[in-house]
């Protein structure tokens, strides 16, 4: 998993080689899976096809094991780190979710803090949950125009590392899912200056290692650890991801052992491959796949803009504090101009038009541009919008202008998520300290977290985004009529 030099080209992919070499020699199995390269299945292996159920495999020598690499994982471990510019790198099967679980548990141990925004994906706060770390949170600025959650400003970062001198680690989005970039380079110099690990959560960011003209990556500015959804923007398969690092903080044996805690021992060779593959077209092509894609995403925004009502941002909203860099890959629309809320326009998009975009929140909504994109998809999402401006555009309607709603910390995550619990009716529950998560999905950053005070601001924003067609989630009760707090007797 070294990423110096290896005697490997970037031109190779070893696991899909091996894979491949697999299937050629014509195995006769007597091991899981149980469907035997798809004959036990024909359902199954006609829908996914014979290639694909011929290499869902077992781990087996020829085709080394995850848990503990020694041959053609352990290779494309090494490429990936090497394209990556990292020391070492790691497979992951578990998603991105696992890669922030392994970062913050492979520096940060029970009783320690952290400092993290509070904008994060739930699954850095799931860490906190499972691990007992305290989280020493940064409220991101809040955009006046956009209503969004911006980056951590640096200097509100220096003054928390300056309150909390005995916290192990700052944790940074770059990008969030907005395309928002903090100052990476100098949080990260920051935190190391105070011996802390910087640890980065790149799950929107796999193109910044490979495309021109984009923000700085986690390796590039000496962060230790990033986690990296191969699976967003990389072109690997959903639920691949990495975790690279570049730290002398500690040791990538180690940080395997901690993965090795609640990664499957039966790990997907169709994950694991689909990432080096991704991985060699990424470092022999990335810089021309993201040029084509950079002038994909700027030409749609062009054509958004030129509609009128929508807003598709872009670099000018950059102010070098909370939105030091922006993401131009990001296609983030406003719609609150037109009447309709991004969740409104997302839902009359995929069930008028047939466009499934990524995600709409209260004000905003995001189309993922990719290599896969073409200018013909992009015509018809910017016609699409242009109509529904014309069919559905509303004026004088009272829209909630923000999705960030600054937290209220009672307990820590762990203290309310184990606490005594007992259900109350949400619509009674301002007041009370919440012992579940509540967040709408995507993006699967929390609205509230285990410990924090329900607001009648957060109480709003929840009722409201339910109202307008947001998948709300979190609560044990899926209906969301009740949720958990933490009982006081």
């Amino acid at each position: 998993m070294s990423g110096k030099k290896i005697g490997l080209s970037q031109n190779t992919a070893p696991l899909h080689d091996a894979l491949a070499a697999y299937r050629t020699n014509r195995i006769v199995p007597f091991d899981v899976p149980g469907h035997k390269q798809g004959r036990g299945t024909p359902e199954l292996t006609a829908f996914l096809g014979r290639d694909c159920m011929s290499v869902d495999v077992n781990s087996m020598k020829p085709l080394d094991n995850l848990s503990h690499p020694t041959s053609v994982i352990r290779d494309a471990e090494s490429l990936a780190a090497e394209a990556f510019g990292a020391d070492a790198a790691f497979l992951m099967v578990g998603g991105t979710t696992s890669a922030v679980q392994a970062m913050i548990m492979s520096v940060c141990h029970a009783g320690d803090s952290i400092i993290i925004p509070r904008n994060v994906h739930k699954s850095a706060i799931n860490a906190l949950i499972l691990s007992g770390i305290r989280p020493i949170y940064v409220d991101p600025g809040i955009h006046a125009r956009l209503g969004i959650s911006l980056g951590m400003d640096a200097d509100d970062v220096a003054g928390a590392i300056e309150a909390n001198p005995d916290a192990k680690a700052v944790f940074i989005n770059n990008p969030t899912y907005y395309g928002i970039c903090p100052d990476l380079e100098k949080i990260v110099d920051m935190a190391h200056k105070a011996g802390m690990a910087a640890l980065v959560d790149e799950a929107h960011g796999t193109h910044f290692y490979f495309g021109e003209g984009l923000p700085p990556s986690a390796m590039s500015v000496g962060a230790d650890m990033s986690s990296v959804s191969m699976h967003k923007t990389g072109g690997s398969l959903t639920q691949s991801s990495l975790l690279v690092m570049k730290s002398a903080l500690v040791e990538p044996d180690y940080v395997r052992t901690i993965i090795n805690l609640t990664q499957t021992t039966s790990a997907s060779y169709l994950l694991m491959s689909s990432i080096d593959i991704a991985r060699k077209h990424l470092a022999t092509e990335g810089s021309e796949i993201f040029r084509r894609v950079l002038e994909l995403a700027e030409y749609a925004r062009s054509e958004i803009n030129g509609i009128g009502g929508y807003y598709a941002f872009s670099g000018e909203i950059v102010n070098g504090r909370d939105i030091a860099a922006f993401d131009a890959t990001k296609l983030s629309v406003h719609t609150l101009k037109i009447g309709l809320a991004g969740v409104e326009v997302y839902d009359i998009l995929r069930d008028d038009y047939g466009i499934q975009i990524e995600f709409g929140d209260m004000g905003n909504l995001l189309a993922i541009i990719s290599v896969g994109d073409t200018h013909y998809n992009i015509e018809r999402l910017v016609s699409s919008l242009a109509e529904i401006k014309r069919l559905h555009s509303k004026e004088g309607l009272d829209l909630w202008d923000h999705e960030y709603i600054p937290p209220v910390v009672r307990l820590s995550p762990q203290e309310a998520f184990y606490a005594p619990r007992r259900p109350v009716p949400i619509k009674e529950s301002s007041g009370e300290i919440s012992s579940e998560f509540v967040m709408c999905y995507p993006p699967g950053i929390p609205i509230l977290a285990p410990g924090e005070l329900i607001t009648e601001d957060a109480l709003g924003y929840i009722l409201y985004a339910k109202s307008k067609g947001s998948l709300v989630m979190g609560p044990q009760d899926m209906t969301l009529q009740n949720i958990q707090v933490v009982s006081s007797n």
